[in-house]
């Protein structure tokens, strides 16, 4: 039992040291490394040599994937490809499903883009079409940020789902994670569309007192700042072009061989492979580059990603290094089995998901966090194959839904920029959010016990 205690207290310090004294996750997860390393009587000298090997393992095959797709949503974010999106969904579901048509944007937007960014940049059209339509604003709030953060944490080329693949054994198979995460994620929009539909009536505390006509203004202004808009086919291709390279990729490997054994399988599974996809995705994305600079502008996205994708790959790297000391201990085969003697199973990624994102506010360090403490454990839980591994990685996901709160930047984006007072956007957006985490939790358990 010492060797779970000692687990629990290093937890209880990522947990403090990253919500209560604000350290950064990355440093607080080095941290933690050199104390369960220590607590748990690794041989001095060789301390270093497993957190620098788990640092750089996990980026090794990972690294890369992360700072493509971040490069890709860059470009996409800084082109006006979101607004083209957003308007292309409009055009076909029309007036008739006002919240269910911002669902399905925020759905989409969020996979290259993050939820954050999504958001502002969706907002004006969101208040445009409530006004319009006449339906609340805080119910068009909560279903865009659902469908914005249902991709977030589900669906790769978003950092967090890659880095969970990647700790837990699928980084080179992203594509079962885009397809069970696809799934996934549209059940956990749903559900937090169903609980936005509960304020399709509310009144915001703090009305403005625009019209429609000057809230359409405003977004048009938007739309005009960008310049010429891409068409939908280019809007669209640099996000499902390397998911579809991905997908085939995963086929092409099956064991039936869809594709015979030549050359034709052999291009679609160098395609298909992670890196590769995405850097086709990445020059698929320069067609939205505008102007006679491109070369210019292109290396400015690039440094701009290279910005956000810091962050995320030193976060991810010291998580890799946490799992690697905990794989050199044997507190797996202890924590292993007493979680099996309680019968939790799949449960168990979960709960220490939304215990970490419930305490420090962030998907994407409980997403990394998590699944480097799960890895190690994966063989007692009986979760050990592939489906086992993909099963985890999306109770992940729904334990780091659970939940977005005053601790969390995207619970303020969303407050803030609907004009909502902090106790409408906790009966709204967080326990929108709170449905959300527990409808997916569930059904995983569901999928648990068939593929299992």
């Amino acid at each position: 039992m010492d060797l779970i205690f000692i687990l629990l207290a290093v937890i209880g310090f990522i947990v403090i040291a990253t919500s209560k004294f604000k350290l950064h996750a990355f440093f607080t997860l080095l941290i933690a490394s050199y104390i369960a390393a220590f607590a748990y009587g690794l041989a001095p000298l060789e301390i270093a040599k497993v957190i620098a090997s788990g640092f750089g393992g996990i980026l090794s095959y990972i690294g890369l994937v992360i700072v493509l797709g971040t490069i890709i949503g860059v470009i996409l974010e800084k082109s006006g490809a979101a607004i083209t999106m957003a308007d292309w969904v409009v055009d076909r579901l029309g007036d008739r499903y006002p919240t269910l048509t911002m669902a399905i944007i925020g759905y989409i937007v969020s996979i290259p883009v993050f939820c954050d960014s999504g958001f502002v940049i969706l907002n004006s059209l969101k208040e445009s079409m409530a006004k319009r339509m006449t339906v609340s604003p805080v119910a068009m709030s909560v279903a865009l940020a659902c469908g914005l953060y249902a991709t977030h944490t589900f669906i790769p080329p978003t950092p967090g789902p890659i880095a969970a693949a990647g700790n837990l054994g699928l980084g080179s198979n992203l594509g079962i994670v885009i397809a069970m995460g696809a799934v996934i994620a549209l059940v956990a929009t749903i559900a937090g569309l169903i609980w936005a539909n509960r304020f399709k009536h509310t009144v915001r505390d703090e009305e403005d007192e625009q019209t429609p006509e000057q809230v359409l203004a405003d977004y048009q202004k938007i739309k005009a700042s960008y310049g010429t808009l891409p068409s939908p086919v280019m809007a669209f291709a640099p996000i499902f072009v390397p998911i579809l390279l991905i997908c085939l990729g995963s086929i092409a490997n099956f064991p039936s061989h869809p594709f015979g054994e030549g050359a034709l399988a052999e291009t679609f599974a160098f395609f298909g492979q992670p890196l590769n996809a995405l850097l086709v995705g990445l020059f698929v994305a320069t067609g939205l580059l505008k102007g006679n600079d491109k070369v210019e502008q292109f290396s400015k996205r690039i440094g701009e990603g290279l910005v956000v994708a810091a962050p995320i790959l030193l976060i991810t790297g010291a998580g890799g290094a946490f799992g690697a000391v905990l794989k050199a201990t044997p507190i797996g085969d202890t924590l292993g089995s007493s979680l099996s003697a309680l019968g939790i199973g799949i449960f168990m990624p979960f709960i220490v998901a939304a215990a970490l994102k419930s305490a420090q506010g962030s998907s994407t360090v409980a997403l990394v966090t998590t699944s480097a403490l799960v890895a190690p454990l994966l063989p007692e839980l009986g979760l050990d194959s592939e489906m086992g591994r993909l099963l985890t990685v999306m109770a992940i996901g729904a334990g780091a839904m659970t939940v977005s709160h005053a601790n969390d930047s995207f619970f303020w984006v969303v407050s803030q920029f609907s004009k909502m007072k902090v106790s409408l956007a906790y009966q709204a957006h967080t326990m929108a959010t709170l449905v959300q985490g527990v409808t997916a939790m569930l059904v995983v358990y569901l999928f648990s016990l068939v593929l299992l």
